[in-house]
């Protein structure tokens, strides 16, 4: 069985809870209470979990006992577990009344080919299920899952490295750090035959995250611990004061929330240079300046498109990014390919400079979105969608790119653009470019004087054929 399949399985299993009246997202938390046992079962991992309330004392009751010993375990490891199992217990309860229903999930779970699964990876088969409740428009939930393919190009372009802090400030599940992980891991021949220091911290430290939302940290904690990832994952608000100790990190990937501060509130943030009640702008800041200034770190940023213009405080901070990084390129990203189809977003690549004056000397614009097919869930985004914007993004010569979507604009045309952003958009071909037309005032002054004309001469042909007349008689 494939971990699609038993992916599949684990969906069905929420129109058990139907009658419950639980949500999509409500659903996932409690598969995740209930998966976190059976998987720390399938692995090994019981040790971190009291006996009395491990998976075969849960499967080995039924009924109103069942129902019970499920509120006493999750009130229990939420209170007094350790480490890893408190985090994810914390402030646990369950949706689920009925008791049969609870009985029929864990048996369902208990019944699934598990041999699979480890042999696919217990990490994979949950992501295939956030990914599931990510697609699932009634789950709400979207607004935490960035596409796979797009999180995957993020993190080969940027190309974190073993020994690396790498961050994510607005984590949702942990994607973009499970992809980190996991292009290091792949590119280093001796991942697991790194000295003890090294796998150490590759393990605990390399990999961190903040997320706001407490049920979407819970799914992120699970995520990374099925990932062998132990790295801290803040339960916070990285525009709080919380944010102020994240920083001297080699690399960010992220896709901040949009939208601005409930009720138009200023950020928190006592320490950031400009206010502005604009969440995208002020995450943007945290972030360039959460980067080490070596001249190495870097990151990779999705932005809706009024990072690229908002004026005010939105034009100081641009100025700002592009004074303290090298703002090398900016990608239009195709509409369609979040949850909230409307809205249009890009991803920023800029790099950390050493001092915090003139980093930014050209900034490249690749145009994936003008005259690009409508993507959605029945047209999805692809790896091949990126291969040119992959090449011309890792050639050595970029202006030798022969590319109507890649384009490049100096500081200082930048500048005298009001440094504006939204730039780099080639013609859409769908749109009657009025420009090519004859103007209407223009066009309709010819028409008479060539009227005229024609009047002018009617008229001398008839006077000359007068006078041929008169001459005959």
């Amino acid at each position: 069985m494939t971990t699609q399949e038993i992916v599949s399985k684990l969906w069905n299993l929420c129109n058990v809870l139907r009658d419950d009246g639980i949500t999509y997202h409500q659903y996932v938390t409690e598969l995740t209470y209930i998966l976190f046992l059976k998987m720390a079962k399938e692995t090994g991992a019981e040790s971190q979990i009291p006996e009395a309330y491990r998976w075969d004392a849960l499967a080995s009751k039924s009924g109103i006992k069942l129902k019970k010993f499920y509120d006493e375990l999750l009130k229990y490891l939420g209170e007094n577990g350790a480490g890893r199992v408190r985090e994810i217990y914390q402030g646990a309860a369950t949706n689920i009344d009925e008791p049969k229903n609870l009985e029929k999930i864990i048996t369902n779970i208990d019944n699934l080919d598990w041999y699979s699964a480890r042999e696919e990876g217990l990490g994979n088969l949950y992501e295939g299920l956030l990914e599931k409740n990510a697609n699932e428009k009634k789950s709400g939930a979207g607004q935490y899952f960035t596409p796979r393919v797009l999180i995957n190009v993020m993190t080969r372009l940027v190309k974190p490295q073993v020994g690396e802090r790498c961050n994510d400030p607005a984590c949702g599940t942990f994607g973009f750090m499970i992809a980190a992980h996991q292009y290091v891991s792949d590119r280093s021949d001796s991942f697991f035959d790194l000295d003890a220091d090294t796998a150490d911290f590759e393990r605990e430290k390399a990999f961190t995250g903040c997320e706001l939302v407490h049920d979407t940290h819970r799914l992120a904690l699970m995520n990374a611990m099925l990932h062998d990832i132990e790295g801290e994952i803040i339960l916070g608000d990285t525009l709080s004061n919380v944010g102020k100790s994240m920083k001297g990190y080699d690399v960010v990937l992220t896709n901040p929330p949009y939208g601005t501060k409930k009720g138009g509130e200023r950020a928190t943030r006592d320490d950031f240079t400009f206010t502005t009640s604009n969440k995208q702008l002020n995450f943007l800041q945290h972030i360039y300046r959460s980067l080490k200034a070596d001249g190495k770190a870097r990151a990779a940023v999705v932005l809706p498109d009024n990072v690229l213009f908002a004026d005010g405080e939105g034009e100081r901070i641009r100025v700002d990014l592009m004074d303290k990084c090298n703002l090398h390129t900016v990608l239009r990203l195709p509409t369609g390919i979040f949850y909230a189809q409307g809205v249009k977003t890009n991803v920023l690549f800029f790099t950390r400079g050493k001092t915090d004056k003139e980093n930014t000397r050209e900034v490249w614009f690749y145009d994936l979105r003008t005259n690009m097919p409508s993507f959605g869930k029945t047209n999805p985004l692809k790896k091949e969608h990126f291969a040119e914007f992959e090449a011309a993004y890792e050639a050595k010569d970029r202006h030798a790119v022969q590319d109507e979507r890649w384009s490049v604009f100096t500081r200082e045309q930048i500048a005298e653009k009001g440094n504006s952003l939204d730039l780099g958009l080639i013609r859409d071909d769908s749109i009657v470019d009025y420009e090519d037309l004859p103007d209407p005032i223009e066009s309709g002054e010819e028409a008479i004087a060539q009227l005229e004309e024609a009047v002018d001469l009617l008229m001398s042909v008839v006077k000359e054929l007068k006078s041929l007349e008169s001459a005959e008689v």
